[in-house]
């Protein structure tokens, strides 16, 4: 639960209710400013939050070099480009590996680890800084606090350029058409973006999986038609900001 304390500043209750910072660090000893984009990986199994923090990072954050995201601790070990400077690690990942253990992993490869998280308990944030990550923040933070605690763990100074947030645009804003869609385009387009595979779409339609991947088929097209993107899952996601259908 998030609250207000007299200062303003905002924290996490536990409920043992004893404020908790939305950000907790591990004592750092200041690194030397590094020139070098810092290699960054993502690991979260919530497909939606990691389409939306690639896609943040890549407009935004130029000084971070995002290599590799995965939906599994496996897939993250496994990948080429295992280890990166920089990790960043889900606290609440539905597998049987510790957030001990893989904090301890990413440390002993030679990466740092910054623990997301919307788990707000002590617990939670001890034990992720007791295992060795330089930082447990929340995921209620606005997305340039994250990347500024990423900067500060990996010693670099904020790039200076301008961030953008992809934010739904303005009712009636100019040069936006939007496709008109099916009733079952509309649903597939709905149900896909709020997080279900194409294969869970399917089954929440009650239709066969060829069939919804022909609705979100022509939903791609018919965005495409309307000269607004939506080939990769993360312009979608935009597309239905914009649009509506993310509720």
């Amino acid at each position: 639960m998030t609250s207000t304390d007299p200062t303003g500043s905002n924290t996490l209750r536990s409920s043992s209710s004893r404020p908790l910072p939305v950000a907790s660090w591990n004592s750092l000893a200041p690194e030397a400013p590094s020139q070098r984009r810092v290699r960054l990986a993502i690991l979260d199994d919530h497909e939606v939050l990691l389409d939306s923090l690639s896609s943040w990072i890549n407009v935004n954050a130029y000084d971070f070099d995002l290599v590799l995201t995965a939906h599994t601790w496996l897939q993250l070990v496994h990948s080429d480009n295992f280890p990166t400077d920089l990790v960043f690690l889900d606290f609440q990942l539905k597998e049987p590996v510790s957030i001990e253990a893989r904090v301890r992993t990413c440390r002993a490869a030679g990466a740092k680890v910054v623990v997301l998280s919307s788990l707000d308990t002590r617990e939670s944030r001890e034990r992720a800084l007791d295992a060795g990550a330089s930082a447990f923040l929340s995921k209620a933070l606005p997305m340039r606090e994250v990347m500024d605690a990423a900067r500060q763990v990996m010693g670099v100074a904020r790039d200076n350029a301008p961030q953008r947030d992809w934010r739904p645009l303005p009712v009636g804003a100019a040069n936006q058409s939007r496709p008109k869609l099916s009733a079952g385009e509309a649903e597939a387009f709905r149900l896909y973006v709020s997080g279900f595979s194409t294969n869970e779409v399917a089954q929440q339609m009650n239709v066969q999986y060829e069939t919804a991947k022909t609705y979100l088929r022509r939903v791609r097209e018919k965005y495409a038609k309307a000269n607004r993107p939506a080939s990769k899952k993360a312009e979608l996601i935009r597309r239905a900001a914009e649009d509506g259908y993310l509720q």
